[in-house]
């Protein structure tokens, strides 16, 4: 048999700040259906809401109104306590006054397989790394520049 941590996927961890505190109650719903679908499993979330003086308060998922969880309450009892006091105090230091942060740490549940692929296969992961979209977005613009300004020099 299979040990279960020999399927772990690769672990991420996010911050996404709400500046003012503002927020429309889109996530929850589709980091529900990520959950549901088999993509990710959350491991551990953390609310961080730093006022205006710059003190903050955190709350763990077991703390957060109940409204505010909706689907998501149901995945309580799996999560680990994987962010320490250390974590918390590193996300609020940086956010801006006033504003809200949700600390997220997930697993890849979709490259569980592919991971345990290549540990077995005796392989192990020696660089990591994500691309910002506005990164992209950037790179294709600065393409489709060069290739409009090509076209038009060898079109004259």
């Amino acid at each position: 048999m299979t040990d279960p941590i020999d399927q772990l996927g690769p672990v991420d961890y996010l911050v996404v700040e709400f500046p003012g505190s503002k927020f429309t109650g889109e996530i929850l719903p589709e980091l529900a259906t990520l959950v549901q679908d088999g993509t990710v499993r959350v491991l551990d979330l953390v609310l961080i809401i730093k006022d205006e003086d710059g003190a903050y308060e955190a709350l763990e998922m077991a703390e957060i109104d109940t409204s505010l969880l909706g689907e998501l309450r149901e995945m309580e009892r799996e999560l680990a306590d994987l962010l320490s006091e250390e974590d918390v105090v590193a996300t609020a230091e940086v956010m801006e006054p006033g504003s809200t942060a949700a600390l997220l740490v997930y697993e890849n549940l979709w490259a569980g397989p592919f991971a345990s692929a290549v540990r077995r296969a005796g392989g192990q992961l020696v660089a990591n790394g994500r691309i910002p979209v506005q990164a992209l977005i950037a790179a294709l613009d600065d393409e489709s520049e060069t290739a409009g300004s090509t076209g038009q020099e060898q079109g004259a």
